[in-house]
């Protein structure tokens, strides 16, 4: 048994994280729906940057909440603080399965990379799933160096490898000779409402994409200077992801034609069997298969936290308080990681996938409300960072995500329900935790 979370934390792990908790898949499978959506190349790249400024007006807000509460456990400690324990359970616990459907339904669109890899693995993709789950469950069992040197390692060839992706296709690409008319030509919105409609469902496509790039304040408490070091790795983080995401787009459109990535499931494969012919497809499945990697560690990192922070305000199993030498909340990842594997067994990727992107756009919603309550209710907390243009930009932030809130409950009621069934089922489950604890 260790004696508590380890503080050795810095800026570096900070971006690491947000880079490899943020970038996954999506970037390589799912740009060719927003551009279907869309038709127009300004406007796509211009929803892309979008978001990446949501999340910027996020981190501005976030950085004020985390310096001044560093503590581990992310979003519920906020909430907890300014809402009370019912607020703080019901934001923690539906930020638990964001996080937890994350390490469910990463490791199965894993495990279909893999078998495109290797045919022969054909019908195992659960099997592979479950497998990688159980991999990095050890991995951060052996603690938080362990952790964190595999995450900035990860990160660090995950960027590197989408930069050599994009390098390739402005060095190798729009040579190509593509037949365009062999692809449906691409339908641009045809008034005002269906513009606004299609503007609704590519923000929410885009937005699942910037999911994560909140990682670092989930290890406050293990940071050696959180009030320097949480608001560069925010900034910084978003900057790089924001960068990353403007640039493959753009490099999607210098290779395909519109209607080809309009008409793609996969625009990163279709732009290197372009480049390079059978192998480019290989080429950009073993990239997606490292991006992936990183992505799960970082999810597999922070999610216990969210656990941990819950037993030690008492409202889950006092165990799950309980650290090992190496400084993991070792009974947190274990409830964690079994979660994750009755997902990924019996889940399905899309419903995975809808809920935990209508979960945060609530949690966004419901923190944003808390920078205002405890700025009115405690004008003293000390605040090493202040959020900048307080009330406007965070007030601006809170708008976005209500307007997202809509959108998605529109765009998709299917999975929306299930969302607010799951986030209604909180309260007798928090009910039955009060009265234990009484």
């Amino acid at each position: 048994m260790g004696s508590g979370l380890l503080r050795i934390l810095g800026v570096s792990f900070g971006v690491a994280v947000i880079i490899g908790g943020t970038i996954g898949s999506g970037i390589l499978r799912g740009p060719g729906e927003v551009a279907a959506l869309l038709g127009r190349p300004w406007l796509i790249i211009a929803v892309w940057a979008a978001v990446g400024v949501y999340a910027l007006l996020g981190a501005n807000y976030l950085a004020e909440l985390a310096t001044a509460l560093p503590k581990a456990g992310g979003p519920y400690v906020y909430a907890q603080r300014a809402y009370g324990d019912f607020g703080g359970f019901v934001v923690g616990y539906s930020d638990w399965i964001v996080n937890t459907a994350s390490l469910a339904y990463v490791p199965i669109a894993f495990g279909e990379y893999a078998v495109a890899l290797v045919p022969s693995l054909a019908g195992r993709e659960k099997a592979i799933a479950v497998a990688v789950i159980v991999v990095f469950t050890i991995l951060n069992w052996v603690g938080l160096r362990a952790g964190s040197g595999t995450q900035q390692l990860t990160s660090l060839v995950k960027t590197v490898g989408l930069l050599a992706f994009i390098v390739a296709c402005f060095a190798f690409g729009g040579q190509a000779d593509t037949d365009a008319s062999r692809f449906p030509p691409v339908a641009t919105p045809s008034s005002f409402a269906a513009l606004l409609v299609a503007l609704g469902l590519s923000f929410r496509l885009v937005h699942g994409t910037y999911l994560g790039w909140n990682a670092p304040v989930y290890f406050a408490e293990e940071d050696t200077r959180p009030g320097r070091n949480l608001p560069r790795s925010l900034f910084g983080g978003v900057l790089i992801v924001m960068f990353i995401y403007v640039l493959i787009n753009v490099a999607y459109m210098y290779v395909l034609p519109l209607p080809q990535f309009a008409a793609s499931k996969l625009p990163a494969a279709d732009a290197m069997q372009l480049i390079w012919g059978p192998r480019g497809g290989q080429v950009v499945t073993i990239l997606a298969l490292l991006v992936l990697l990183s992505l799960i560690n970082a999810v597999f990192m922070l999610t216990p936290r969210t656990i941990f922070a819950l037993g030690r305000d008492r409202l889950f199993s006092a165990h799950a308080v309980r650290v090992n030498v190496g400084g993991t909340p070792f009974v947190a990842l274990g409830v964690t990681a079994v979660a994750a594997i009755i997902l990924a067994a019996y889940g399905e990727f899309g419903t995975l996938f809808g809920v935990s992107a209508f979960f945060g756009v609530t949690n966004d919603v419901l923190l944003t409300t808390s920078l205002f309550v405890l700025r009115r209710r405690e004008p003293d907390l000390p605040r090493p960072y202040r959020a900048r243009g307080y009330p406007w930009l965070p007030l601006l932030f809170l708008l976005a995500g209500v307007a997202l809130f809509v959108a998605f409950i529109a765009s998709d009621p299917r999975h929306s329900l299930f969302s607010l069934a799951g986030l209604a089922a909180s309260v007798p489950v928090y009910l039955f935790i009060k009265s234990r604890k009484k």
